[in-house]
């Protein structure tokens, strides 16, 4: 019942808000889910990471200025890999 409401959650932070795996586990045990059921539900999703550093970094771009170094540095410590970040930040216009 755990896991399936944090798969919940997990859902439910992603329609409205960009998350690198690790980011999105760590928002569900900040909600209480235990670090295995909130692994359990990310590892349950189907999320272009890629994507979600795109639009992280798009989100980003949207409210501050940021140089090409300084974005991927940003996307790195959310979470995202570092071939994410620079994913996501090349997709984003740098």
């Amino acid at each position: 019942m755990s896991q399936e409401n944090a798969l919940e959650s997990a859902e439910s932070y992603l329609q409205f808000m960009s998350f690198s795996r690790s980011g999105l586990i760590e928002q569900l045990e900040f909600e209480g889910y235990a670090t295995g059921d909130a692994t359990w539900a990310v590892d349950r999703l189907t999320v272009d990471w890629n994507q979600q550093a795109a639009q992280s970094a798009q989100e980003y771009l949207d409210m501050m200025s940021f140089s090409r170094s300084g974005l991927i540095e940003q996307l790195v410590f959310e979470g995202f890999t570092p071939a994410q970040a620079e994913y996501g930040v090349s997709q984003a216009g740098f």
